[in-house]
């Protein structure tokens, strides 16, 4: 595809996160800076104890609950932290005394939220990628479950491994999974899971923002220790008021699931998130100047990882990439190389103008 020349002026940003907003999500943040919904007060200034604040949040509960058909038998949550928070708030809630929970090791954040959780709880990794270095995800078959587990913990989407799990299984303690990379850009089998959470800083808005989505009978009363605020229970019962919530982040999320809504739901979301990484990954794969180590079939339609055959060009590649408007590409500083985040507000053009850099790069120095 051969970029216009209005299109050459528009940069692209690949980041990991925060990610790109969609140009109408931002043209309504400016829009409601100053003066928000006729109020005279800037959105930043809103009390969240106010009844259109109060409004707000509800609505976008409800925009979520129908984009994924969000049964009752579930709450939805609006924590602060982020997805790290997450990581150690998990076993906290969720276990009880003495009792363990299982994780998949599939990565680099799935070691973190490993690492995290063995702070509060004893961990049984059920299965682990380490020994392809994180190139491949453990199959299902090979999953040594812990039938007395508290929950098993997946990361659904690696983004500084390029791996992703696409299909979740059926099992007989809670699944969780951390989806913050991956969040609706897919449906999902929502009934297969004890618990969800995703920041809202890739597909869903800015840094601040943390949805949990639980299932009721997983709610239970704080352990001693365990803060108020940090609570799902407290959470659930206070309707995510219990202290002041992230308002902007909550208020963008919001606007993000409108634009969501606006283009399809999750199954365009979905269609989209193939269509841009089948058109990158052919591109790598039709090279011998770029190499994606990662097995095809686990391989991320978010984050597409790969490297150059020289990895002394890398510098270059990314100084005139962000010279032609294409920012952010540098992979991850745990793991190098190349990483094109594919959020949902990326446009297939950014893709085509990423694609046609790659080209023309590898003609100047392959």
């Amino acid at each position: 595809m051969v970029c216009t020349s209005s299109e050459r002026h528009t940069n692209y940003n690949f980041a990991a996160g925060p990610a790109m907003l969609p140009a109408e999500v931002l043209g309504q943040i400016r829009e409601d800076l100053p003066d928000w919904c006729g109020s005279g007060f800037s959105i930043l200034e809103q009390p969240f104890t106010s009844a259109s604040f109060k409004r707000l949040m509800a609505e976008t509960e409800e925009l979520l609950r129908a984009l994924l058909a969000i049964p009752c038998s579930y709450q939805v949550l609006f924590m602060q932290g982020g997805a790290s928070a997450q990581f150690g708030l998990l076993p906290l809630n969720l276990l009880q005394p003495g009792q363990r929970a299982d994780y998949l090791e599939s990565g680099y954040w799935a070691r973190k939220a490993i690492g995290e959780a063995r702070r509060h709880c004893a961990v049984n990794i059920i299965a682990s990628g380490a020994a392809q270095d994180f190139t491949a995800l453990p199959p299902t078959a090979q999953w040594q479950l812990d039938p007395q587990a508290g929950y098993c913990h997946v990361t659904s989407n690696e983004t500084g491994n390029g791996l992703q799990l696409h299909e979740f299984p059926e099992l007989k303690v809670p699944l969780v999974a951390d989806m913050t990379s991956d969040f609706l850009t897919r449906p999902l089998p929502l009934e297969r899971f004890g618990l969800i959470y995703a920041s809202a800083q890739k597909n869903l808005g800015v840094a601040g923002l943390c949805l949990v989505i639980i299932r009721n009978d997983l709610l239970r009363a704080p352990p001693p220790g365990l803060p108020a605020a940090f609570s799902y229970a407290m959470q659930a019962e206070q309707q995510s008021r219990f202290n002041t919530p992230p308002t902007f982040a909550l208020y963008v999320t919001g606007l993000m699931l409108r634009w969501i809504r606006r283009n399809g739901g999750v199954p365009a979301m979905a269609a989209a998130a193939q269509q841009r990484s089948r058109l990158l990954y052919g591109c790598v794969d039709h090279s011998d100047f770029y190499q994606c180590p990662q097995f095809p079939a686990d391989r991320s339609s978010i984050n597409v990882c790969f490297q150059l055959t020289e990895p002394g060009l890398t510098d270059t590649f990314l100084t005139l990439a962000e010279r032609n408007g294409l920012a952010n590409l540098r992979g991850h500083a745990a793991i190098g190389g190349i990483r094109a985040s594919l959020y949902n507000p990326m446009p297939l053009n950014g893709v085509a103008r990423l694609v046609e850099f790659m080209t023309d790069f590898e003609r100047k120095h392959g």
